[in-house]
Order: C-alpha cells, then structure tokens, then sequence
C-alpha cells in the first residue's frame, strides 16, 4: 500500500511516498481503507520536532522518539471504509463507513482496536468533512467542558479561534450556552462570527488584555499569545486552558498555579471512544461543523504541510487519499 514516511525530523520534504506492506487485522481490530486524512498542528509538531517538543512529549509519557520517529507514518485523524475485520469483533463489520482517530493515518490502510478512538461515520458528512472533526473537536470538548467545566452564560474566551481547534472551541462553547469572544486575525474575523461568535478580535488592530474586559475562562489554543498579559483579563476564579504551550509557558502555568488564586490547565487531551460518539451526535444534529480550509490528494502532502507551516490555515487542511481499486 501506499503511505507516506518519515525517518527523521524536520521540515515538509522529509515526508516520502512510498510502498509499505498492507497491515492484517488481529483478532479485535478493524481493517480501515482510509478516503482522508489531515494535517494537523500535532502532525506539524511531530514531524518538525525541535528539542523542546521532544522533551515535553516524554514529560507527558506520549509514545515519541527521542532521536528519530517511533512511528515513521506520520497522521491521526481519519475517514474511511472497514474493509475487514477480526474473528473477535462485535462493534464493526465489512463495509462500514467510520471515522476516529489512530497513529499512522497517512496512509491507504490501518489497522485499529474495535475498542480505540472509531465510531460510524455522521450519516450527514463526506469522508472528508468527518476526517477534519476529531482532533479540534476532541481537544476543545476536552478542555472545556472536562477541564474548564463550562457553564452557560459564562464569558469566555478563546484565542486563535479561526485554527482547526479554534474553530471547533467557539461552536462548542456556545453549544454550552457561553458568551463567546473569538480572537483571530483581519481576514477570519467573519468566518468566525458566522460559526457564533458574539464578539471576534482582530489581534492585529487590538489587544484583548488593554479593554478592561475580563473571562470566566480562557483557551488559548494556539500558544502564540503572552500568558502573563492573557492571566490579566482572567477573572479571579477563572480558569486558564492552554492546549498548545511551549516549554517557557509551561513553567510560567507551573508557577502560577503554585502561587496564585487562578485556575491553569494545559497539556495534551486524551482521546476518547465515548467523546467522539458524542461529538458525532451534535455533528449530525447540526450543533457542529467542520471548517476546511484547503484539499490536498495524499502524494502532494509535502505541500500541504508546507502551508500548515504558514500559520496561516483556517480550520482543516485536508488530504484525500484515492484507491485505484
């Protein structure tokens, strides 16, 4: 089969087409032909790697070499058809269209457990729109309602609102019944409001930390804001949620929770058989959406992480993958 590999880290042109053997299922895994897949800010994270990553990726115990890949197939996200499955299986069968999340999307198969992160497909979505829920989707429900214990009428605040969890983060929080103000830059502010958004912030024109306002909840989703100045705006029994933090806001958010009255939460989201059940339900119910950004066939990824690399996409970039068969 087709994937594409990588055997060390750096930038876009270390990833490789190439044929690799075609997995077999065990007795409680499923068969997936996968139709699409993502690029992801983790996806970027892991294939680039700088040493800090590295380090804070064993300091969370995730599966990662320290010198090169663990797994040379990049990808997590996926949309597909199960085109086989184990004597043991009982959740799935041949033909099912799913969708979920697995190490090693990047490829024209993959193998998972019955019990992972897969769940039928949204009757009401394409391959690709299904591919392009469940990291941001998981990672926001995760922060938000498990962490932040969102309420409705709260007011809350999410940074980097118009990225693949951005996104997701303000469709969610006004499900909850939220307040939300989106920050994002000139060119998504609309796309974010017609997501729901009751105020967005262009963070070229303005700082959100000078307007007097304060939050009962923070996201920052993206790590490219300052903590200290974000922590001013934060109500006094206000949570702070970082889900893509460097190691010097790290020790800043270790700090400041040691020290001050304000709630700070930050690290990866695990990922959960019963949240994506859920997420599929308001999916289909049409509480939520997928944004996607641009489409890039699975040979041309190279060039899709290239312009993840930008900073500058606008909810999900997507990759197709095509079988001849």
């Amino acid at each position: 089969m087709k994937a594409i590999v990588y055997q060390k880290y750096g930038p876009p042109d270390v990833l490789e087409l190439k044929e690799v053997e075609k997995p077999t299922p065990k007795d409680n895994e499923v068969l997936v032909r996968i139709y699409a897949t993502t690029v992801t800010s983790g996806d970027y994270r892991m294939r680039s790697s700088p040493a800090s990553t590295r380090f804070l990726a064993l300091l969370f115990g995730m599966n990662f070499g320290l010198i090169r890949p663990k797994n040379p197939i990049l990808g997590n996200e996926l949309a597909g058809e199960i085109e086989a499955v184990g004597k043991d299986v009982k959740l799935f069968k041949e033909g099912d269209q799913v969708f979920g999340e697995g190490s090693g999307t990047y490829a024209e198969y993959i193998c998972l457990p019955e019990e992972g992160v897969l769940a039928i497909k949204p009757a009401n979505m394409t391959y690709e729109e299904a591919a392009a829920v469940p990291f941001g989707a998981h990672s926001a429900l995760f922060f938000l309602r498990d962490k932040g214990n969102i309420q409705s009428g709260q007011k809350v605040l999410i940074y980097g609102a118009s990225g693949g969890v951005g996104t997701a983060a303000v469709q969610l929080a006004k499900y909850f019944g939220a307040e939300v103000t989106g920050v994002c830059s000139t060119t998504n502010l609309e796309m974010v409001k017609s997501l729901g958004a009751d105020k967005v912030i262009d963070y070229t024109k303005e700082d959100f930390t000078k307007s007097g306002q304060t939050y009962d909840i923070i996201y920052e989703t993206v790590g490219k804001s300052s903590f200290s100045r974000n922590m001013s705006s934060l109500k006094k029994k206000g949570i702070y949620l970082a889900g893509n933090a460097g190691l010097l806001q790290i020790v800043q958010m270790l700090w400041t929770s040691m020290i001050g009255g304000k709630k700070v939460i930050f690290g990866p989201a695990p990922e959960r058989k019963e949240d994506l059940i859920f997420l599929k339900g308001l999916v289909e119910a049409g509480k939520i959406k997928p944004v996607i950004d641009r489409r890039y066939p699975l040979e041309q990824i190279a060039e899709a992480h290239m312009y993840v690399d930008t900073g500058r996409k606008k909810g999900n970039v997507v990759i197709t993958v095509a079988h001849n068969n």
